[in-house]
């Protein structure tokens, strides 16, 4: 259920919340200890893009997650240019370990959904090789039929119910991790249910993240372009042009919805 007293902005309809990423796992671990259930999703320039058009994503983020986090330096330059306190900014792959160590001090345990098999095997290994004591509930590729009713979405929502896992990290790519967790919330049984791109690959090794200069100067999209120029171009050599114009319009004209 959100919790609508958090200190949070809207940008282009969308809130986000900003915590820092301190408090943010704190509130994972508690929700968990306590059985309690909410879903953590991040928002980049490229969600608030998807978001625009599709009712479903801005539902998902205002209204059944319970936190939202900045996960890009476009939301906050964004934020500052619609004239709202810039959010902290922090992205999975910088503090999945620090949620970790959490996680095996208060004894909770993870499952891993999405990317390739061998990835994400990878991945869970990884990080249980990393945190001593961590619990690996159990993990599977994000390669299935994700249609409501179908054998392979029953089956996946099995798994994860059989393993009980107290924080289930979704990384099937924006929007597809989104909308399984709002089709799919209230079948699981996880605690927490976090989206998380694609930490997974960067976990395993896959795929090169941009240098830490550049992550942290607000350039880790142009990093992102150079490695993966082919998946990514549209996103950003199209996508953030589009986002600023539409930040701009809405502080223009606030009550018209840009195109």
């Amino acid at each position: 259920m959100p919790l609508n007293h958090e200190p949070a902005i809207t940008l282009l309809g969308i809130r986000i919340h900003t915590l820092p990423v301190e408090a943010l796992i704190e509130r994972i671990v508690c929700t968990a200890q306590n059985r309690q259930r909410a879903i953590i999703a991040y928002v980049n320039a490229h969600g608030l893009n998807l978001a625009h058009d599709a009712p479903a994503l801005r539902n998902f983020f205002n209204a059944q997650a319970a936190w939202v986090f900045c996960d890009g330096f476009g939301v906050k330059w964004g934020a500052r240019l619609a004239g709202q306190p810039s959010p902290p900014r922090y992205t999975p792959p910088d503090w999945i370990d620090r949620l970790c160590d959490e996680c095996a001090t208060h004894d909770l345990s993870i499952y891993l959904l999405g990317d390739a098999p061998a990835t994400v095997e990878k991945a869970a290994q990884t990080l249980q090789a990393r945190h001593a004591g961590l619990k690996i509930a159990g993990w599977q590729h994000g390669f299935f039929d994700k249609t409501a009713g179908s054998a392979e979405n029953t089956a996946t929502l099995a798994a994860i119910n059989d393993a009980h896992p107290d924080v289930l990290l979704v990384g099937m790519g924006m929007p597809a991790q989104e909308l399984w967790l709002a089709r799919n919330w209230d079948a699981l049984e996880a605690c927490v249910a976090m989206t998380v791109g694609a930490l997974f690959s960067y976990v395993a090794g896959d795929v090169q993240r941009a240098p830490r200069w550049m992550t942290d100067h607000g350039l880790e999209w142009l990093g992102r372009l150079v490695i993966e120029p082919r998946r990514l171009w549209r996103r950003y050599v199209i996508g953030l042009p589009v986002f600023f114009a539409r930040v701009i319009a809405a502080r223009i004209h606030p009550h018209w919805r840009a195109p």
